[in-house]
């Protein structure tokens, strides 16, 4: 049987993932730094609480991987969404906080799936991403340069495992339903003086298909990227977002 590690796979896109990955007949090991999150994963899913931007809880994590026979395929999903403020009103620490989570925990995340997938000779590593790692993203700095950071390591780990038979992608989702993007809709109406409606249309009004996305499209991407189907693919930012052409939400 596979296995997958997924992290932040407790909620949200991550927990889609994980039963997503289930569903398709691997092993499911999940992290999480919300412990009461993780006591709700299924039965017959490994869950650890780990914080991804922590060095010896990752390198602990993986030798604990190594120990149960290793992994095929690694989903990088932890992040945060980071304050919504302009620029100049951005706290240093708030912004060290969105970086050292999303980049530095894909970063750990890569750097210690590596060997375990070098001695298989084989294996992918999805990270998500974001439309905002495409786009330059008003009032959402930090956020916008982390989803950059996470696309730049990920087209380096395509060129330097590519050789060993791994392949790296990103997922980009737009703007997906669920609580935490209502956390965004709502910090959103109240930098830009909006309302969370006109927010919320300004996002689906940005995409063709005029429309939110669900976190299970995310996850039915992950699987086929980690799947035989793409054993051709790597390299690639691959956006599921219903097409976004406009990502800044007007009234």
């Amino acid at each position: 049987m596979k296995r997958v590690l997924i992290t932040a796979g407790a909620s949200g896109i991550g927990l889609a993932m994980g039963h997503a990955f289930a569903d398709a007949g691997y092993d499911v090991w999940v992290t999480d730094v919300d412990g009461s999150a993780l006591a709700d994963c299924p039965a017959g899913w490994t869950a650890r609480q780990v914080d991804v931007a922590d060095d010896g809880q990752m390198r602990d994590l993986f030798a604990a991987v190594k120990a149960a026979g290793g992994v095929d395929v690694v989903c990088a999903n932890a992040g945060v969404a980071g304050p919504t403020a302009l620029v100049e009103d951005v706290d240093w620490d708030d912004w060290k906080a969105c970086v050292d989570i999303t980049v530095g925990g894909a970063f750990l995340t890569a750097k210690y799936a590596t060997p375990l997938l070098k001695a298989r000779g084989a294996g992918a590593i999805v990270l998500t991403s974001s439309t905002a790692g495409i786009f330059g993203y008003p009032n959402r700095a930090p956020y916008a340069a982390a989803k950059w950071g996470v696309i730049g390591l990920m087209k380096t780990l395509a060129m330097e495992l590519g050789p060993h038979g791994i392949r790296a992608n990103a997922i980009c989702p737009g703007a997906v339903e669920g609580p935490r993007m209502e956390g965004v809709l709502e910090r959103e109406a109240t930098a830009k003086g909006m309302t969370r409606n006109d927010v919320y249309e300004g996002y689906a009004s940005g995409t063709s298909m005029r429309t939110f996305v669900r976190a299970e499209d995310i996850a039915n991407m992950a699987v086929f990227l980690g799947s035989d189907g793409a054993a051709r693919v790597s390299g690639q930012v691959i956006s599921v977002d219903g097409h976004t052409e406009n990502p800044d939400p007007k009234p």
